[in-house]
């Protein structure tokens, strides 16, 4: 079997896997605002950066996979065609949040459980900026308002990115001890 097959394989089973993982926010009822932000959304992007080797599919297909989970959600949920306002805010967190998996260099438990963290961080501070909302006073007083609001929906967060993590990271590295077409082969020059 040739690099370029191996490849191949390795590149189809991620995506399959983050498909797969992306897939409970639409197949899962989810209407309860106390699962509110109890999602694999992070944790497939953190498994996108940290193992797809060419580093454009390591940032286009975990946020294409959540874009048209977006849109089914949206559809199917909450009857609306098209992307919730200020979603751009979240996609940006969700590229930070795919950099951050491509620091992972040798997947292990503490760097997963690491990166989980501060990518929650990262979208925590970033997305709960009000930008002109009309739901928190105006300036920094409103942003701290908002990133006390939000506490608890990070916090699902945290607990979302550690559990899909675990089973992403977890089967990819299990898979990858069996079925040795899934490890990256070194590079001969």
């Amino acid at each position: 079997m040739s690099a370029q097959q191996k490849i191949n394989i390795r590149n189809s089973v991620l995506f399959i896997m983050m498909v797969i993982a992306v897939a409970t926010r639409v197949l899962v009822p989810n209407n309860l605002v106390t699962w509110a932000n109890f999602t694999p959304v992070g944790a497939v992007s953190l498994f996108g950066g940290a193992y797809f080797s060419d580093k454009w599919k390591a940032y286009l297909l975990p946020l294409l996979v959540l874009l048209i989970s977006d849109l089914l959600v949206n559809y199917t949920k909450y009857n609306k065609v098209g992307l919730f306002d200020g979603a751009w805010i979240v996609y940006l967190t969700y590229a930070v949040t795919v950099f951050i998996g491509t620091l992972i260099k040798k997947v292990s438990i503490a760097k997963v459980v690491l990166a989980s963290i501060i990518a929650v961080v990262v979208h925590w501070l970033l997305t709960d900026m009000t930008f002109g909302s009309t739901y928190y006073a105006p300036g920094l007083t409103g942003y701290f308002q908002s990133l006390t609001v939000a506490i608890p929906f990070e916090a699902k967060m945290i607990w979302g990115n550690l559990l899909f993590s675990a089973l992403l990271f977890g089967a990819f590295e299990a898979a990858k001890t069996k079925y040795t077409v899934l490890q990256v082969q070194p590079q001969i020059i």
